[in-house]
């Protein structure tokens, strides 16, 4: 990638942030609050595992 294509590559990222920010909306409090929940059981769910998988590991080591 030369010097000389940065002007064009740098033109269109900022014309496809525009077009996404356009599409994009304000979630309602509904919204947030489902999409904090489910982020919130992922993180518990991923700490479980990673928990369970110390513990293996330390007892049988």
């Amino acid at each position: 990638m030369g010097i000389a294509e940065w002007p064009g590559k740098a033109s269109a990222y900022v014309k496809e942030c525009g077009r996404v920010l356009k599409v994009t909306k304000k979630p309602t409090m509904t919204e947030f609050q489902t999409i904090v929940k489910v982020s919130a059981a992922g993180m518990l769910l991923i700490g479980a595992v990673g928990f369970l998988i110390q513990m293996v590991k330390v007892l049988l080591l």
